[in-house]
């Protein structure tokens, strides 16, 4: 008798050699908690995974935050500025008040627009992972399965997005879509401007899981459990996501877990580049644009946002690592 991949996850941890005391406690266990149990055991996932959830949580609270802090991120302290726009005191204007010191020339805090960047750029990053996820999933799962025209029709259309310069076609489709909808004076709304980079990112991000999916089914439609659900009558539907899809549920945990952090740095490129969000949404990509002007001056302003941005996409790709070993029957950590 087969089992599928995920009976053989337990399976595997329970016929590893070597096995200890600490491994004889996980039989019985289902896959999921397994993987917790790996999890909690690895520092580096324990470590990223706290940092995350600081970060995310403050991104969640940001208006409270802001209401505790008393500040608002588009409120602007010229009075705290000298005659050239330099914030007053040391490090760039830090201060009990102003724990992250000022923007030079607007006044603006910086803690709390780095706070509200977190915010944007998780969205960003999350809403574009979950679209091109879908999106690779579905193309790869049908490709995988059905094969043939259908698996060379979406085969074509992935070598087409692979092959266009992703940068180069950023710089040109956002602006022109805003300019298709709104005229060159006209203040372009935040939702706008997130939804186009959504839809940027999805025109190229779905290819990677698309095709990590596909290979996965390959693998796995000739497998008895497979042949079985189609011997029984099983529906095309059934057995591409109830029979396929939850056997490959891992892989695809963990290429959405390293999608976010690229598209945390790819919406911080854009704004870097004047073509992502509007001047006045919170955005590293902005802050640090802006900084550029006063690193000898100011090196506070580029330090704060730059090693924010750092610790965010680090322990996005830390974690992930740990996830896709904690995943790994076969892994000795």
């Amino acid at each position: 008798m087969s089992l599928s991949p995920v009976e053989g996850v337990a399976l595997a941890e329970i016929e590893s050699t070597g096995a200890g005391p600490e491994e004889k406690r996980l039989v019985g266990r289902s896959p999921g908690q397994l993987v917790w149990s790996r999890l909690r055991r690895d520092r580096t996932a324990l470590v990223s995974g706290i940092v995350l959830a600081v970060l995310i949580l403050a991104a969640l609270a940001a208006p409270l935050i802001s209401r505790l802090y008393g500040t608002s991120p588009s409120q602007q302290f010229g009075d705290l500025l000298d005659a050239t726009g330099m914030p007053l005191g040391y490090v760039g204007g830090v201060s009990g008040d102003h724990w992250f010191g000022l923007e030079p020339g607007l006044g603006r805090d910086i803690f709390i627009r780095m706070i509200y960047g977190i915010r944007t750029s998780l969205l960003i990053a999350l809403g574009a992972a979950v679209v091109t996820t879908t999106m690779g999933v579905v193309l790869g799962i049908v490709a995988g399965y059905l094969g043939g025209v259908v698996d060379a029709v979406i085969g074509w259309f992935t070598d087409v997005a692979l092959a266009m310069p992703f940068l180069v076609f950023a710089l040109a489709v956002v602006p022109t879509f805003s300019l298709r909808f709104y005229g060159p004076r006209d203040a372009i709304p935040t939702w706008f401007a997130v939804t186009t980079l959504i839809v940027v990112f999805a025109a190229f991000g779905w290819t990677g899981t698309a095709r990590l999916v596909r290979g996965q089914v390959v693998s796995l439609r000739e497998r008895e459990f497979v042949e079985a659900a189609r011997a029984s009558g099983a529906g095309l539907g059934h057995m591409l996501f109830r029979q396929l899809l939850p056997n490959i549920w891992a892989p695809i945990l963990v290429s959405f877990s390293l999608a976010v952090p690229s598209y945390v740095t790819g919406e911080a490129a854009l704004s870097f580049l004047g073509v992502g969000l509007p001047e006045s949404v919170p955005s590293f990509g902005r802050m640090i644009y802006r900084s550029i002007d006063y690193l000898q001056t100011d090196p506070a302003y580029v330090f704060f946002p730059g090693i924010t941005i750092f610790a965010l996409v680090l322990a996005f790709n830390l974690f992930g690592d740990a996830l896709r070993d904690a995943l790994d029957p076969k892994s000795s950590r």
